[in-house]
Parts: structure tokens; sequence; C-alpha cells
């Protein structure tokens, strides 16, 4: 079933009575990404997954995004949805907005699952990087700046073991907005740490990283899970920065172990 919350397309997935988990997608991809584990969990659990502003279906407008916007977008759909402390789950990008709401208001959740993400902003290498691609989009189009970034989130074996679905990812992002995809841009380099809030995080957190992720690599997360007082950390075998698409078996395994021991 799909709904429009505040402008957001807004998937649901399982019986609205059960634990509701809420899923944040990564850049530049859409809620499809969650889709292998959506499949393993929503006959237990009430699954949630929205496009991000300005990605997938979700309204675009002028693409002046904040992370501060994307996080109310999130608590908006879980108020529009009325879940009671669902449990949140996000990759990268969607990890940036889950850990600056657990910042805000981590009562609202009951737990979180933080996938291939970082807790600290940009420094200046990063953001110029951004302010790269950006132009890039500008230049060359979108498809260009897709086609060179895509393959940066997947391990090199990932791209042939699953290439028609590696293909089918890079011709859905390039379906996107590019208005959209610079907001995000915009906003992820405009993010502030989250860094020093990661003691505070009372809530059962899992911590879930790519063996292979260039992008924010298992040593990187450790350190990050090493700071959340109780946090269960994970690598995850044969996979990239999109370990929930590389490897969805044992990601969904850990998901579930998780949530049976952790989350009532």
């Amino acid at each position: 079933m799909k709904r429009v919350i505040n402008s957001l397309s807004v998937n649901l997935y399982g019986h609205p009575e059960k634990q509701a988990i809420v899923f944040v997608h990564g850049f530049p991809y859409d809620h499809t990404m969650w889709m292998n584990q959506i499949n393993a969990l929503k006959e237990d659990y009430f699954c949630v997954a929205y496009d991000i502003r300005g990605l997938g279906e979700s309204y675009v407008g002028d693409g002046q995004y904040t992370m501060e916007a994307y996080v109310m977008d999130l608590f908006s759909v879980i108020e529009g949805l009325n879940l009671k402390k669902p449990i949140v789950c996000g990759l990268s990008m969607g990890g940036y907005i889950t850990l600056r709401a657990l910042e805000i208001s981590q009562d609202v959740f009951s737990a979180a699952i933080l996938c291939d993400t970082r807790a600290e902003a940009d420094g200046d290498k990063g953001k110029l990087g951004r302010a790269q691609k950006i132009n890039q989009i500008n230049v060359e189009g979108l498809r260009a700046f897709v086609e060179s970034f895509v393959p940066t989130c997947f391990a090199e074996k990932s791209k042939e073991d699953l290439k028609e679905l590696y293909n089918e990812i890079i011709n859905r992002s390039s379906g996107n907005d590019p208005i959209g995809v610079k907001g995000a841009l915009f906003a992820m380099l405009s993010r502030t740490s989250t860094k020093r809030f990661l003691k505070d995080i009372s809530i059962p957190t899992l911590i879930l990283v790519g063996e292979k992720d260039g992008l924010t690599p298992p040593n990187v997360m450790k350190k990050m899970a090493e700071k959340i007082k109780g946090a269960k950390f994970k690598v995850v075998p044969k996979a990239g920065h999109m370990s929930p698409i590389e490897n969805p078996s044992f990601v969904n395994e850990a998901i579930k172990g998780f949530l049976k021991k952790k989350v009532k």
C-alpha cells in the first residue's frame, strides 16, 4: 500500500498493528533498495519505506534541502502513520538522517539499525568532493554522475554477481530529478556532526558494514560502534557500501537476531 504524507511517497508492508520498522534509504537511491529486508520482515513487522524528498517518487520542489528538513520529514512520516516507538533503519545518507533524528529525540524510537554510514560531518575535502559532484551533474548530466558514483558503492564482485540488479539500480538512480539529487548533495555537505552524541545513545543499536565498503570502511564504523553503549557490530561478508543489497541473507539474519534479542 502507498500513501502520500507531507508530499513524501510512503510505502507500507505488513500489518499496522505490529512493531513498525521505518527504512531510510541511501543516496541517490529510493525505497526499493530495502525490498530484500522488507520481504524478509513484513510477516512479523510493519515495514515503512519512504522515498526521501527529491528522490524516487517523492516531491522535488526547488531542491533547497537541509539535513534538518530530511529529519523533519522522517518525523512527519512517523506522526502521519501514528507509529508508536518504531525501529529506525538507515543506510549511508539514511544513516545521517537517523543519527540526527536520534540526537533530536531518541525517545521516539525503540531501536536503531545503522548501515554503512558515519557520524562525522564532511571535512573540507568531502565538501569539495560533493561540490564537484554537483558541478558534474550541471555540466555532464545526471546519468554521467550516476555511472561514476554508483560503482563506488558496490564491491567489485557484486557488480558481476548481481549484474542485472546493479544495472537496474543505475537506471533507477538515473531516473531521479537532477534537482533532487543536487539538493541531497547540498544537504549532506552542510550537515552537522553527530559524533559527540554517540555516547548518549541509550536505545538498542545494531551497526552493519560491508567488509569491502570503501566509503565507510569497517574500521571507521567499528569506532562509531564502540562509542555507542551496548551497540552490536557486524561486518557483512562479500559486500561493499550497499550491504543490504549485496548480501541480503546475512543482513536479514543479523537484523532478525538483533530484533529478537533487543526489541520487545
